[in-house]
């Protein structure tokens, strides 16, 4: 009974120690992790922390206040293959949903790049034009193709959110 006591107070003693090296080893370890997420944000597209919109031709939209950025969803750009070139639209020039306004060419076919909303181009990605594999490497960052100064929000509410993109293109195939 007395080796109980005694065993049972060392070990109370101790608990406070242990725990602190505990979250002093956890501290130690996560630091890093968070400082390399921390450092990695700091790099990643700026779209990622946006909700993303998608229309059923492919096209997603991110909207910020009245701008929109407009560009190919990950999964057209995967079912294209291999883009090598980018039609680039004039800024200044209006889009009417659901109109062309671009168009993307791989190394299987060509395609049509479609309005998911309305508005006037006040932003194109010119780098595209000499580097359309960005459309491969990240469609839906860095591979934007234009931005636009929205004519009606509402569009955008009718747009599909990832859930629903992410139903519809497995029920599409």
């Amino acid at each position: 009974r007395e080796s109980e006591s005694s065993i049972m107070s060392v070990l109370r003693a101790a608990t406070p120690l242990f725990a602190r090296a505990s979250r002093q080893a956890l501290a130690r370890t996560a630091a890093p992790v968070f400082r390399a997420n921390q450092h990695a944000r700091m790099f990643s597209t700026t779209m990622v922390a946006r909700e993303m919109r998608y229309a059923k031709s492919h096209e997603y939209c991110n909207l910020e206040g009245d701008v929109a950025t407009i560009g190919i969803s990950d999964h057209a750009q995967s079912a294209l293959g291999d883009v090598v070139y980018v039609e680039i639209p004039e800024s200044g020039d209006p889009l009417k949903v659901g109109k062309g306004f671009s168009a993307v060419e791989s190394v299987k076919a060509a395609s049509d790049i479609y309005a998911p909303m309305s508005g006037e181009i006040v932003e194109v990605n010119s780098e595209l034009d000499g580097n359309p594999q960005f459309l491969n490497e990240d469609a839906e960052g860095k591979g934007w193709i234009c931005k636009i100064k929205i004519s009606d929000k509402s569009e955008f509410e009718k747009l599909m959110n990832k859930a629903a993109y992410d139903k519809f293109v497995e029920e599409s195939h």
